[in-house]
């Protein structure tokens, strides 16, 4: 039976990744992120790699009735959900006194109000086809980082809603499960190395396994959570960085 995979922030880095991932095993993948071009290029390569279905929808979680759109066409054709990777997001670093009310309503707007709407517009679509839902989580949750407060709380809300979830959800058999991130040796971190070089290898230096998790492999661990192997697992919260939640930064 094909499944299908709604994933949001799907234009790059682990949503892409993951996009890829699923492609190989012949799912319908609807995808979901601002830039259309990477989207578009996106799902010409996961065609190619055997996706029995693509959609791209140019979409932001921070407005009104884009995510419920992308939605709509799945129910006006009694398709279900079977997986929902809610992965877009957004963060600002600085010091609490440097850091606007601004600063912070931007990040509740796509961390939490954003989540929130992709749960709403897909948890009927997860209820019938009996899914599962993984929200991208950080070690700023539970640990905090210095110079990112209002991060650490938007984190620690979203694991908050997971747990929400697997409680209301889960006799309708609807898992839930949360990832704990870190840093990632993938897109962005490139990015972040262009501009200031040596980051890379200083994050790697302080990682007690001297290594970081990449793109790919956080892809596969999410496809693991949706398994029939992880069908046990609910409201769950799973650490995948490294061990770097027990280094002090």
């Amino acid at each position: 039976m094909t499944q299908t995979v709604l994933i949001t922030g799907a234009s790059s880095g682990i949503g892409a990744e993951l996009a890829r991932s699923y492609a190989r095993e012949g799912a319908r993948l609807v995808l979901l992120a601002r830039r259309r071009d990477r989207l578009e290029e996106l799902a010409a390569e996961a065609r190619a790699a055997g996706a029995a279905e693509v959609e791209v929808h140019e979409a932001d979680v921070t407005c009104d009735g884009d995510v419920a759109r992308a939605v709509a066409g799945l129910q006006s054709r009694g398709i279900g959900l079977d997986i929902v990777y809610a992965n877009a997001g957004f963060g600002v670093a600085g010091m609490m006194q440097r850091l606007t009310i601004a600063d912070y309503q931007r990040q509740l707007d796509t961390n939490v109000i954003g989540l929130l709407r992709t749960v709403y517009e897909t948890l009927p679509g997860l209820r019938a086809a009996r899914g599962r839902l993984v929200l991208i989580g950080s070690v700023a949750a539970s640990r905090g980082i210095i110079g990112s407060a209002h991060y650490n709380m938007v984190k620690a809300a979203q694991e908050s809603l997971s747990r929400s979830i697997a409680l209301e959800y889960g006799r309708h058999g609807v898992c839930a499960n949360t990832l704990t991130l870190g840093p990632i040796d993938g897109e962005r971190l490139a990015m972040r190395e262009q501009e200031h070089p040596g980051v890379r290898a200083k994050l790697i230096q302080e990682s007690p396994l001297k290594r970081l998790p990449t793109d790919a492999q956080v892809a596969d661990i999410i496809t693991f959570f949706c398994s029939d192997y992880a069908a046990p697992i609910n409201g769950a919260t799973l650490d995948i960085t490294c061990a770097a939640h027990l280094s002090a930064r």
